[in-house]
């Protein structure tokens, strides 16, 4: 389920919604965040599966991915094994210890909003940090295709520029897993 979860977050682009009455019009306005419940998906599997059932879905992720299943369209711009020259491929490498650690600290005590929140976190600096390592170690070696960017502005894309976006995510996942949790009664 946490591999399903995964690939459908992918293909879903995360948006808030605002009353547009507060700004002169009477409609509900919607505001893309830039980013796909991607994250949210490898932070709830881990909070709900723990930190084995974590970190296999995203083992099988980035395993179907970079095998070139799909039609090569299970990652959010596309996979096969070239794929590891992408820029945002340390990203998903950081699914794996993002979500076992995240899964580890979302089992060490009771279910709680605030520990929940705090391993989503901790995941969402796993994930950043791996991908921001992989990005920084394989961009300085000329291994990536940065397109028009330099290194520092891929950095700024896509680990700064999201960031916001995905701590918001992981906010809102602590909450979504601590209510499922005692609904399932665990």
């Amino acid at each position: 389920m946490g591999l399903l979860l995964t690939i459908g977050g992918t293909l879903l682009e995360v948006a808030i919604a605002s009353p547009g009455s507060l700004w002169g019009s009477g409609s509900l306005q919607v505001h893309s965040l830039g980013v796909t419940f991607q994250v949210g998906a490898v932070l709830l599997t881990a909070c709900l599966g723990g930190r084995t059932a974590g970190a296999l879905a995203q083992v099988s992720y980035v395993a179907l991915g970079v095998m070139g299943v799909m039609g090569q369209a299970i990652f959010g711009q596309g996979g096969g094994l070239g794929y590891v020259q992408q820029p945002t491929f340390g990203y998903l490498l950081g699914f794996i210890p993002g979500a076992w650690l995240c899964g580890l600290i979302a089992f060490r005590l009771r279910p709680q909003v605030e520990m929940l929140a705090a391993s989503c976190l901790a995941g969402l600096a796993v994930i950043h940090v791996c991908g921001a390592l992989y990005l920084t170690l394989f961009g300085l070696l000329g291994l990536l295709d940065l397109g028009a960017f330099s290194l520092g502005q891929a950095l700024i894309r896509y680990s700064l520029a999201a960031l916001p976006a995905h701590g918001a995510i992981a906010c809102a996942t602590a909450v979504l897993a601590f209510c499922l949790r005692r609904v399932l009664l665990y």
